[in-house]
């Protein structure tokens, strides 16, 4: 992963680059760690880590040196030795997710150019490989056959909290990591609510039930969202979940290599704008996805992407009515030159448990 960066290093003419964004870590070497930093320079590859973690630096990037940072007060310090060291004159970092304290470590500790830079390796990361097309293939499966599983442990009386936790369990224990996502479960008129937590609220009959989840496999992340009524549903649930299930088709129908992601959303408007339903629908409809939950293409309707082949994407509209309720649909799908292939195998029907 690392020629990528070197490439675009010689272009631009940086000696060193400076990466601190953990999924980037993990995308350029392969460290699954915390509390690490890389600096990538034509003539060698840099850990930057603390005493805690540089046994698993070791073993997980032999191709890098492992530089215990701590002596030197901070990584930013340890960054201008190294700098001085080699004689580096210009020297890139992550702009988008430096803090001001970064910032000034950066500013005190080093006297060559600093470059600030934006999306570079997230740009690589949204083009997948095919070892990282399996790996979210079986994230999406996971997450699916867990949802199937949970279906047997619906009642009236369980609480959302405990509902998401035998999620993130089942997930595990079908081979997720460890670390499940921030998943959601929420019921009643609280599906209303774009990213509402799980609360202790308790499971009525004739609830909505929304759970919007996934799970990582070797860092790999899944990111779905499916709805259920507890009791029979009624005419209006069916009504809005019919037409939510048919924005997510004609999204889906609509991506392929060389879209414009904004082109997708304006295809999707056209189903819900003279319908009742128009105020309530939330126009960020979908977003690729990788060793982050949110990455690149993002589609939005004043989105500047282009969809190519081999994005992963999670694709999601939904209509949220305050006081009512909410539904949404989300799919994992991976991009193909003439349209997209759909990974997640959970139904999407509206279930009556």
């Amino acid at each position: 992963m690392e020629t990528k960066l070197l490439e675009y290093m010689e272009t631009n003419q940086i000696d060193a680059f400076y990466v601190t964004k953990a999924a980037n870590i993990r995308y350029i070497s392969r460290y699954m760690g915390g509390d690490a930093f890389l600096v990538i320079s034509k003539e060698q590859l840099y850990v930057l880590t603390d005493p805690r973690c540089t046994e698993q630096a070791t073993k997980e990037c032999p191709a890098y040196q492992v530089v215990n940072w701590r002596p030197y007060g901070s990584p930013e310090a340890c960054l201008g030795v190294l700098a001085a060291e080699n004689n580096w004159k210009a020297v890139a970092y992550e702009a988008d997710v430096t803090t001001y304290h970064q910032w000034e470590q950066l500013r005190n500790h080093i006297t060559v150019d600093l470059v600030a830079t934006q999306g570079v390796i997230e740009d690589f990361r949204s083009i997948k490989t095919p070892e990282e097309i399996e790996n979210l293939k079986i994230a999406a499966d996971l997450a699916s056959r867990a949802y199937e599983r949970l279906l047997s442990d619906v009642r009236v009386g369980i609480t959302e909290k405990e509902l998401e936790s035998k999620l993130s369990y089942y997930m595990v224990t079908l081979g997720g990591d460890t670390k499940p996502n921030f998943n959601l479960c929420i019921s009643g008129t609280r599906t209303s609510l774009l990213h509402g937590i799980p609360s202790n609220k308790a499971i009525e009959y004739g609830d909505l039930v929304l759970l919007d989840f996934g799970i990582e496999y070797k860092g790999y992340t899944s990111d779905m969202t499916r709805v259920f009524v507890v009791g029979p549903s009624t005419a209006k649930q069916r009504e809005v979940h019919a037409l939510t299930e048919k924005m997510l088709d004609v999204a889906l129908s609509t991506i392929r290599d060389g879209v414009v992601a904004r082109d997708v959303c304006t295809a999707v408007e056209d189903v819900i704008r003279d319908t009742e339903y128009w105020e309530h629908y939330y126009s960020s409809i979908g977003h690729g996805i990788g060793l982050f939950v949110h990455e690149v293409p993002f589609l939005r309707p004043t989105s500047e992407d282009t969809i190519h082949e081999n994005n992963v994407m999670a694709v999601e509209p939904g209509i949220f009515i305050p006081g009512w309720g909410g539904i949404h649909l989300e799919d994992d799908v991976l991009v193909t030159k003439e349209g997209c292939m759909i990974l997640t195998t959970a139904t999407r029907e509206l279930l009556e448990l």
